[in-house]
């Protein structure tokens, strides 16, 4: 069994305070992230190692993009999140500088709802409209009944600006024995 990564009745909870920030902060700048149990001794810091290395992936680090997420890359999110589905790591790996948290909370609270918004369903990506005829549409026009799902027009209707093909190249195989290796 893996030892505790610290004591706790010796670390700080809760808030990190700024000058907790720039202690951790200047401290990785100088020597690089390293051993993440050993950093808070290492950085003068009250902190458990596994706090440090959230604090610093999630908040700290220089290269991260804050703020609102722009048309394209919510167009994108929605698109490998068809093709991925939860996996926020990999979506988030094709964003730069959004971690996959960020992602995923900006799925949950914005984007489910503006596909809900749309007529889509999030989870499989069909219409929320029933496909049954009312009587009046039936007489009518069959034409302005509910269409099928269409994986084009929904993409379309989703997208408003064009985003290039994304190759993922994502195929299901079975994995490969060593004897399927040794007769090619």
């Amino acid at each position: 069994m893996r030892k505790p990564c610290c004591e706790k009745k010796d670390t700080n909870k809760g808030a990190w305070s700024k000058l907790e920030d720039q202690k951790l902060t200047d401290y990785i700048l100088k020597h690089g992230e390293g051993c993440w149990r050993s950093l808070p001794q290492a950085a003068g810091l009250l902190r458990c190692g596994k706090s440090c290395r959230l604090r610093w992936v999630n908040y700290l680090r220089p290269d991260l993009k804050r703020g609102k997420f722009g048309e394209d890359e919510e167009d994108l999110i929605i698109k490998l999140h068809a093709l991925l589905g939860n996996r926020w790591s990999l979506i988030a790996g094709r964003l730069p500088g959004r971690t996959d948290n960020e992602v995923k909370n900006h799925w949950n609270i914005h984007l489910k709802k503006k596909l809900l918004m749309m007529g889509i369903d999030p989870n499989n990506r069909r219409s929320l409209l029933s496909p049954t005829l009312t009587k009046s549409n039936a007489s009518n026009d069959s034409s302005s009944a509910c269409q099928p799902f269409n994986p084009a027009t929904a993409s379309e209707a989703i997208s408003c600006t064009c985003l290039p093909d994304l190759n993922l190249n994502l195929t299901i195989a079975p994995p490969l024995s060593h004897q399927n290796l040794a007769l090619n």
